[in-house]
């Protein structure tokens, strides 16, 4: 399951909708991701994928603090 957080929203989409492969890149994911959501490649440049230990792959952006 890729969990993803994107303009606000959350979504859960399966690896296979995505065509998200295993050991694929994160620039790969991040294509992948900017043509799910039918958006510019660029808007996934600062975005974070954690790879839990679970298997799930969490796209987000990056968190920012001060």
């Amino acid at each position: 399951m890729v969990h993803i957080r994107f303009e606000g929203r959350s979504y859960d989409v399966a690896e296979s909708q995505l065509d998200i492969l295993v050991g694929m890149s994160d620039k790969d994911i991040k294509e992948r991701l900017a043509n799910h959501f039918d958006v510019k490649g660029s808007r996934f440049e600062s975005y974070v994928l954690d790879r839990p230990a679970s298997g799930d792959l969490i796209v987000r952006p990056e968190a920012v603090y001060g």
